[in-house]
């Protein structure tokens, strides 16, 4: 898997950066996410692991895209194809999709709750974290029963556990210590 990552990383790089310039990062990701799925399909996928040339590839592939494409997305899918890329873009849109986030200065965080919140406590919730983080935040609200009581917060490699269970599991660690 992270092999794929790391071979997707200068291809999702490059159609950001041209994305950015063409003042078109919206559009991009919907072209990106739309060959993403064509290149899953179980039938394509055998077509581009070496079922067919490098130039019958990108014909297929530009054909079934059809119009979701524009001409600088099919020259995207052009050169994916020469390089036998074309299965790693479900890598290149995930990696794409960090890069605009980051460029628009957006954090998805995860909250994990015992109970649902309320369309207030989620506003607070945001806007604490919004000052917290110094970006936007787009949040992800799930009901776990197991918190107990609390909330759990995770943006990216950052985690607050303020759950009953965090400091259950916390003070039995120490004792057993």
């Amino acid at each position: 898997m992270s092999e794929l990552t790391t071979v997707a990383r200068p291809y999702a790089k490059a159609a950001f950066e041209y994305a950015v310039e063409a003042n078109a990062v919206d559009n991009w990701l919907e072209m990106l996410v739309f060959a993403a799925e064509v290149s899953q399909n179980e039938t394509m996928q055998g077509y581009l692991s070496g079922g067919v040339s490098v130039e019958q590839a990108q014909a297929l592939f530009i054909n079934v895209c059809g119009e979701q494409l524009n001409s600088q997305g099919q020259n995207f899918v052009k050169v994916l194809a020469e390089n036998e890329r074309l299965l790693v873009l479900p890598q290149v849109v995930a990696q794409f999709s960090e890069l605009k986030a980051e460029y628009e200065k957006e954090v998805t965080v995860d909250v994990t709750s015992a109970v649902e919140l309320t369309a207030e406590q989620q506003t607070t919730l945001s806007a604490a974290l919004e000052k917290r983080l110094a970006r936007k935040v787009k949040l992800n609200c799930v009901v776990d029963t197991s918190v107990v009581s609390g909330l759990v917060i995770k943006a990216g490699d950052m985690v607050i556990d303020g759950s009953v269970r965090g400091k259950l599991n916390r003070l039995a660690s120490t004792i057993q210590s």
